[in-house]
C-alpha cells in the first residue's frame, strides 16, 4: 500500500491503544464477542493440534488465545503493520514469531505454513477497487501448505466511506482463479463474509 496509507492505519491503531488499552475496541471490533464469531469461522476450516498458522494483521495475536482456548495449541506466526500493536502481542506471547510490517515486506518461503488465516486486515478503505487485498490474497495462498481462511466486510449488507466491503461472489470468483476448492461462509454475520481457499 501507499506509504501515506500506511501511516494512517499505524497512527489509527495508536489513537486506538491509547484509547482503549487491550481491548477489542482497540482494534476497531465491536465486542469480543463478535471478533470470537469470526475466529471460529476462520478455525473451522480445519485448524489442527501441532498445525502452523500464519495470521496476517494479527493485532494483538488474539487468535493465538483464543484457538488454544479451545485446545488446540498451533505453532502461531503473526504479522501486523502497527508496531503498537506487535509490541503489546510481543507482551502478551513472548513464545511466538511476531513481526512488525506489511505481509509484502517478509521473505516468506512459499509452502511455510499450514494455515494462512486473516480477520478484519483488509477493511481499510484504500479506494484501489479491492486490489491490494488481491495481492494479499494470492500471497496468502502462496504461503500456506494446507489452506487460507480470511473474512472481508460484505457490499451487500454494508457500504461505508472509511471501509472497504466487496461482493463476495465477486471475490469468491477471484479466489477461484488462484484455487479449484474454495467455499464461500456468509451465513454467521450479516455484514461479514469467510472464504476458504484448500489444497
Amino acid at each position: 500500500m501507499k506509504e501515506e496509507q500506511r501511516k494512517r492505519i499505524v497512527d489509527k491503531h495508536r489513537d486506538s491503544l491509547t484509547r482503549h488499552g487491550y481491548h477489542p475496541n482497540a482494534l476497531y471490533w465491536s465486542s469480543r464477542e463478535i471478533q470470537e464469531i469470526r475466529f471460529r469461522v476462520l478455525a473451522d476450516i480445519g485448524i489442527g493440534c501441532g498445525d502452523s498458522v500464519l495470521d496476517v494483521g494479527c493485532g494483538f495475536a488474539d487468535f493465538k488465545s483464543w484457538i488454544e482456548g479451545q485446545g488446540v495449541p498451533v505453532h502461531f506466526t503473526g504479522v501486523d503493520i502497527s508496531p503498537d500493536l506487535i509490541y503489546t502481542a510481543r507482551e502478551r506471547h513472548p513464545e511466538c514469531e511476531l513481526l512488525c510490517g506489511e505481509l509484502s515486506d517478509f521473505e516468506l518461503e512459499n509452502g511455510a505454513f499450514d494455515w494462512v488465516v486473516l480477520s478484519g486486515a483488509m477493511n481499510e478503505q484504500l479506494h484501489d477497487e479491492g486490489e491490494y487485498a488481491r495481492r494479499q490474497i494470492a500471497r496468502m495462498y502462496a504461503l500456506c501448505r494446507k489452506g487460507v481462511a480470511f473474512n472481508m466486510l460484505d457490499a451487500r449488507h454494508l457500504r461505508a466511506h472509511d471501509l472497504q466491503s466487496v461482493d463476495p461472489l465477486e471475490m469468491l470468483a477471484y479466489c477461484k482463479t488462484l484455487c479449484p476448492n474454495c467455499e464461500l461462509h456468509d451465513d454467521y454475520l450479516a455484514n461479514d463474509f469467510t472464504i476458504y481457499m484448500r489444497r
